[in-house]
């Protein structure tokens, strides 16, 4: 059923670090959703895999005494999804990796697979661009943390050094704090279906909310990699809450996505959609904050 030369399972982490260093060429495992079906496919014939799925340190979330979120890169879509710890603080992160797949692929797919695969269209990936997120990563020299930004390098690569694994998703207090997002996938189907486009928003209001004193918005699809519309940031913020805030915010994204033709739609039509998708991304994250537009 599938062709493969060897498959090595760690029993830790720095187990896995050395089946890495050891054998350079093989291809890591977690929940498998992408790689068993790539290997079904063909793509991977005669790989080597080290499994690194019976690890459970690096299962679940946790909030560290600085007030960081600790999300452990095998926790599941549907464990994030239901935590409390994000149901509390980083609900749009939960609504975002709801809309993966469906049950089965979110019950088994893993927090560290999505963004390993380093692909734009993954749905956790704009809405952790939009809060700051830090990728662990965890090696021979010991423990290395890379802004989520620099850790996507190209289309489907992503910065893994020889020897690395990931083994958590970090969400810093300040990213967070008083801080209401909600996240937008267009896709050709309401389930099962790869996004078109994906946008997340979130703000931090004033005491008042009245003002916006912070806005962050990431794309998935609007590049080769998950990127932020810095020009939309800076000039949402200070800004009184209003709907003419909203339409020149969302106007502004433009200056920054630079969306390709594909199968799936044209470029005209995905930079429409960041558009509208940004303008109701942030009423909706205004509305949660407590504002009134």
């Amino acid at each position: 059923m599938y062709d493969m030369k060897a498959l090595y399972q760690a029993k830790t982490v720095a187990d896995a670090v050395s089946l890495r260093l050891a054998h350079p060429d093989a291809h890591i495992i977690a929940g498998g959703s992408d790689v068993l079906v790539q290997m079904r496919e063909g793509k991977r014939a005669g790989v080597e895999l080290i499994s690194i799925y019976g690890l459970d340190e690096l299962r679940g979330v946790k909030l560290e005494t600085d007030g960081t979120i600790r999300i452990g890169s095998l926790t599941s879509f549907s464990h994030i999804t239901h935590d409390p710890i994000i149901q509390a603080h980083i609900n749009v992160l939960g609504e975002a990796v709801d809309q993966v797949g469906g049950p089965q692929i979110r019950n088994i797919g893993t927090i560290g697979g999505n963004t390993c695969n380093g692909v734009t269209s993954a749905d956790s990936a704009s809405t952790l661009h939009a809060l700051d997120a830090i990728v662990e990563l965890t090696g021979a020299n010991g423990v290395r943390h890379c802004p989520i930004h620099e850790f996507y390098i190209k289309a489907g690569k992503v910065d893994i050094r020889e020897g690395e694994i990931q083994t958590a998703i970090l969400i810093p207090k300040e990213s967070y704090e008083n801080t209401f997002g909600h996240y937008i996938k267009y896709a050709m189907r309401n389930a099962m279906d790869i996004a078109t486009l994906g946008t997340s928003v979130n703000v931090r209001l004033s005491a008042d909310k009245k003002t916006v004193e912070r806005a962050r918005i990431a794309f998935g699809v609007a590049g080769p990699v998950p990127l932020r519309a810095k020009t939309a940031e800076v000039l949402a913020a200070g800004k009184a809450v209003s709907m003419e805030l909203a339409e020149d915010f969302a106007c502004a994204v433009k200056e920054d996505i630079n969306p390709r033709d594909s199968w799936r739609a044209a470029k005209d039509f995905r930079m429409h959609i960041a558009v509208e998708s940004a303008k109701r991304a942030f009423v909706e994250s205004v509305r949660l904050a407590g504002g009134e537009l």
